[in-house]
């Protein structure tokens, strides 16, 4: 099968249930067992962990031990630990089967990224047709279908070449904010003109954001500080009329987009050229060279990159422990005091069986270097961990499907195929994306900083969003029922609406979402 699915089979002939999830995670996939060997059922299965909840065959669901350190280190859930103890996410790419007892007889991991081993690289023309193909069969559909176009480079890539394959006009969407800094809707514009497609644009105002707030945060299916972009989206281009959109989600993941794939190697090279200096040197450095850039003060010191640098360079020689604290919400050390003593049940924030995914993908890849490493890291942690599940669970409450061309495993195990230099040089720029994708347009469109497509945050949680959810940080009783400390979030929030340097909205959004989440859902430690 190709492309995104999770299925479950039964089979009368043999009494098994086969379970299984698509390679890159798109679509989720969630177990629980029953723990009384006496009770009326076994397992259950659903594309939701809430449909596992209102199931009602968990009689006292409780909250997962990993998850206030989960969600305080990277802001969601990480599989195949869910927010809820007694339910697993079946990993991507795996295949599970259970006999009539409900008793787990096999399980694989069916997909290693890998393509064959002896086949010839990729070269560039290769990789446009490969791209091409996989709009071109993501472009199937008997309902209306769009695209959703921020004016990047990836959903520009994606709306281009869905243009060029498409018998007629595609439909491109763009949502646009009151507040100038943070709105694409010119870019957008820009572009969509350059393709030729009709476009249409969506304002969302912070009056809008606040007033359908519960019913956006109630989309998501765990607890997570990401998603509500997805919603809105979805949810306008619904609205419009149309039931399919095409997204550009996948871009960075394949071809370094993102600043990890510029830092880390940078930090991974200067911690093997001073090795020689004693541990506790090298150290004493980083955190000189972070209170220089960033100095903390307040209550509550920066959560930063440059904050993290003397953890960072401890665990220089380890890309995974060097990726995750690269993307930790929060230092080690804040981490310790909002966790209350739960920090320690993961390792670098990750549960010990996505660990051992990562390390057999690494060595089902034969060594193919740094940057393919923090590719993989990036696909299988960032995205698929985080962006997929998010957009799953907001597109579906809007009744919208949403589809990812650069997301798909044929193209990951080609694009996997080619040089390093072609696929990733320069970095951060994309380069082989643009040259393949954006044919026929004026590269001077796309010659601008990297911008995500994020709600304005950070404005509307100084004023009224702020307002709107100082009641739940403030309540003592719902944040100690999840696992952190009352005290330490109301220091944070407060130090947040005070401007504290280097405390970004992400922060103090993770943790209101999760207990916001935890509060629906009457699940507690």
């Amino acid at each position: 099968l190709r492309g995104m699915f999770a299925f479950g089979f039964w089979s009368a002939r043999t009494g098994e249930l086969t379970i299984a999830r698509d390679p890159l995670g798109i679509k989720p996939l969630y177990v629980a067992r029953n723990t009384d060997p006496k009770g009326v059922w076994s397992m259950v299965f659903a594309s939701e962990v809430r449909a596992i909840l209102a199931s009602g065959l968990i009689a006292h669901p409780r909250l997962s031990p990993s998850a206030p350190a989960s969600v305080i280190w990277n802001g969601f859930m990480v599989a195949p630990s869910t927010a809820v103890e007694q339910i697993e996410s079946i990993m991507p790419g795996e295949l599970r089967i259970y006999d009539r007892r409900g008793m787990e007889s096999r399980r694989r991991s069916y997909w290693t990224g890998r393509s064959d081993p002896g086949a010839a690289a990729m070269a560039e023309d290769e990789l446009a047709r490969e791209l091409e193909e996989s709009v071109r069969l993501h472009l199937a559909s008997d309902v209306p279908l769009g695209v959703f176009l921020s004016g990047g480079v990836d959903s520009s890539a994606v709306a281009n070449l869905a243009q060029k394959a498409a018998g007629s006009r595609v439909n491109t969407f763009t949502l646009n904010f009151d507040e100038a800094e943070y709105s694409e809707g010119g870019v957008a514009r820009r572009v969509a003109e350059a393709i030729g497609t009709r476009h249409h644009e969506m304002v969302l105002t912070e009056a809008n954001f606040v007033g359908r707030l519960e019913s956006a945060l109630d989309s998501l299916d765990q607890p997570s500080f990401d998603g509500l972009n997805s919603y809105f989206m979805s949810h306008a281009v619904r609205e419009a009329g149309f039931k399919v959109a095409l997204v550009g989600s996948g871009g960075d993941e394949l071809f370094g987009g993102y600043t990890s794939f510029r830092d880390l190697p940078k930090l991974m090279r200067w911690c093997r050229l001073s090795s020689w200096l004693p541990k506790r040197v090298r150290a004493a450095l980083g955190r000189a060279v972070a209170s220089a850039l960033q100095p903390a003060r307040g209550r509550f010191p920066p959560q930063t990159r440059w904050a993290k640098l003397p953890d960072m360079i401890e665990h220089g020689e380890d890309p995974m422990a060097l990726y995750q604290l690269a993307y930790a919400l929060f230092v080690p050390e804040t981490q310790r005091r909002l966790l209350r003593g739960h920090q320690d049940v993961l390792a670098d924030g990750l549960p010990a069986q996505m660990r051992q995914r990562l390390e057999e993908l690494d060595t089902a890849a034969q060594d193919d270097g740094t940057l393919a490493r923090i590719a993989r890291l990036e696909q299988t942690l960032f995205l698929g961990e985080r962006l997929l599940r998010d957009t799953d669970a907001a597109s579906m409450s809007a009744s919208i499907e949403i589809r990812l061309p650069l997301v798909d495993q044929v193209l990951v195990e080609r694009v996997g195929r080619m040089p390093t230099a072609t696929r990733f040089d320069p970095v951060g720029k994309k380069a082989a994306l643009r040259r393949a994708g954006l044919r026929g347009l004026d590269a001077r469109l796309f010659e601008r900083p990297k911008s995500g497509f994020v709600l304005p945050y950070d404005r509307w949680l100084r004023s009224g969003l702020g307002q709107a959810i100082d009641g739940t940080m403030r309540d003592s009783r719902a944040i100690e029922a999840t696992g952190l400390d009352p005290a330490a979030i109301v220091d944070l929030w407060d130090a947040y609406r005070k401007g504290a340097p280097g405390l970004y909205w992400s922060r103090v959004w993770a943790i209101y979402a999760y207990v916001r989440w935890c509060q629906r859902h009457r699940v507690s430690l």
